[in-house]
């Protein structure tokens, strides 16, 4: 597969078949990220996979608190507050979108919730890998955690598997950091659920839109 074909057939998969993927190859597509660019060299990025017994030890660990519905505070705010123009109208028209696939109105808020407390099952996924940073790295770091995020799910893709990146877990750090028995230096920057789409969910058909190119692009000729 072409990198141009990737980068177009990349989606967030929201919607998981329960068919388990071979750790192995997780493996060396996580490792095999690790050539992604960083500045300096500084390969800012501590990974932990999930799969098999791994995952489910966790699950079991997230059940308390995904039947109360805890949360913790967020250690970094994952938007900007107030969000400005064009942002916050990008962010809204992706979540009408999928909650229009999914069939819930605005009014009910509960069954969003609902839908949303799935990020803490992974949406179903077998797999999953946690992504975090050491506390002392900056803005230009965490550009490289982006990046290396990015080269992981491409190469998913390559293979015919599908991820959703979520930051949202950044609300669930505290058990995260636990169950992973991290150093108190590293903090939670974002989850990555791994697995093969499942075909005949429809918020899998959801393709988010993308502006111009002309809104964002200068050409300096």
């Amino acid at each position: 597969m072409r990198v141009s074909e990737a980068v177009t057939k990349r989606r967030s998969t929201r919607a998981f078949l329960p068919t388990q993927v071979d750790p192995n190859l997780l493996k060396r597509l996580v490792a095999k990220a690790g050539r992604t660019a960083s500045g300096g060299n500084l390969q800012p990025w501590h990974v932990h996979l999930l799969t098999g017994d791994g995952m489910a030890r966790f699950r079991e660990a997230m059940a308390p608190r995904r039947a109360t519905g805890q949360a913790d505070t967020p250690e970094y705010p994952v938007y900007p507050q107030p969000l400005a123009e064009p942002y916050r109208t990008r962010r809204f028209a992706v979540g009408e979108a999928m909650y229009a696939k999914l069939d819930i109105p605005r009014e009910d808020k509960a069954k969003r919730l609902e839908w949303f407390a799935r990020n803490w099952d992974f949406f179903g996924a077998p797999a999953a890998l946690f992504l975090f940073v050491d506390r002392q790295m900056g803005a230009a770091q965490w550009t490289d955690l982006g990046a290396y995020l990015n080269t992981v799910m491409l190469l998913l893709v390559e293979e015919g598997l599908a991820s959703c990146p979520q930051e949202a877990w950044s609300v669930q750090h505290e058990t995260v950091s636990r169950f992973c028995d991290v150093a108190p230096n590293l903090m939670l920057f974002a989850g990555l659920a791994i697995g093969y789409a499942d075909p005949d969910a429809d918020v899998n058909e959801l393709v988010t839109e993308r502006a111009d190119a002309q809104e964002w692009m200068t050409h300096h000729a």
